[in-house]
């Protein structure tokens, strides 16, 4: 059985080949650290810190990583180079485990009292649109009935490629068009999932983080309004990231997760990048669930997150 047996072979074919940048660039630093060595000493733990570092894995987490082997490497004199990479592995799984998020099991929902409501929130261009499209595509794939919501109604190019989407997928878009009051789209697009009985519906919110004050008034205004309809909406504010920007990443997740009560994350374009090991350090960083990661530009290439399958593909070369 291992790890991958809850996953199909496709996905984890899939999932291989969008970390293929990610092993590549992080196992030619690790091969160059290792070059020469026969024991663990303190030069190579300041060489594999760096390396975690330049990886994009965030300087919390490597310093996390490294205290551990140093104290495994402090237990046992007799640990050798050759181990290094299984004791790296395990160190990481382990602080992935202990996040105490559960794995999803493909694209199912918890039970709700009306349709599930998801507000989506992220900067433009991290794939925020393109995400919500597949996320539709897939929760239809898995006989859920889907709205769309076009609440980013600050940018014309927003309502219009969610439409688009809408089309691609055959799922219904509520939509007024641009600058147009977004609470007033969230509340017609929640209305009509009760109305429809839909099982979820996801609405795309404004696309930028001038100020704090002004999204938090905004999302407080949106989940105001839909409350009229289901009392515990939205059930997920799921924040989307674009993980080839690396450390920008963190400080994205870092200034949402202060503007707002961000429960799950998206990280997408990881299939483009050498930067994989933002997935790693934001899990583990920010306590909240990655839910979603992009490895590819199908529809089919936005997976669930699942943390061992992850750690296997990361190190399996």
């Amino acid at each position: 059985m291992g790890l991958f047996n809850i996953f199909s072979k496709e996905k984890k074919e899939t999932l291989d080949k969008g970390l293929e940048k990610t092993k590549e660039n992080f196992f030619n630093k690790l091969g160059r650290v290792v070059a020469g060595k026969a024991t663990i000493d303190e030069q190579v733990l300041d060489d594999l810190e760096e390396v975690l570092i330049t990886s994009d894995v965030g300087v919390e987490t490597t310093l996390k990583v490294i205290e551990r082997i140093e104290r495994r490497v402090a237990a046992d004199k007799y640990l050798g180079m050759n181990e290094l990479q299984r004791i790296l592995r395990e160190e990481i799984a382990s602080l992935l485990s202990e996040n105490n998020t559960k794995d999803l099991e493909d694209f199912n929902l918890p039970p709700t009292e009306g349709p599930y409501v998801i507000l989506v929130v992220g900067v433009n261009g991290v794939g925020k649109t393109t995400t919500i499209g597949k996320l539709a595509a897939q929760f239809k794939a898995h006989n859920k009935k889907v709205i769309l919501g076009a609440a980013d109604t600050f940018r014309a190019a927003a309502v219009d490629q969610l439409i688009l989407w809408g089309k691609r997928v055959d799922v219904p878009v509520v939509s007024k068009g641009m600058n147009t009051d977004p609470a007033s789209v969230a509340f017609e697009s929640v209305k009509k999932a009760v109305d429809e009985k839909a099982d979820v519906v996801i609405i795309d919110t404004a696309g930028r983080l001038h100020t704090k004050v002004n999204l938090m008034n905004e999302l407080s205004k949106i989940k105001k309004v839909i409350q009229k309809f289901v009392v515990a909406a939205p059930h997920e504010v799921l924040l989307v990231l674009d993980g080839s920007t690396g450390q920008n990443a963190f400080v994205q997740a870092r200034e949402f997760t202060k503007a707002t009560e961000v429960t799950a994350l998206a990280i997408t374009k990881l299939d483009g990048t050498a930067k994989g090991g933002v997935v790693i350090g934001i899990s583990d960083q920010f306590k909240i669930p990655v839910k979603y990661i992009g490895v590819g530009e199908k529809t089919e290439d936005l997976q669930v997150f699942n943390k061992m399958a992850f750690v296997d593909s990361f190190f399996d070369q």
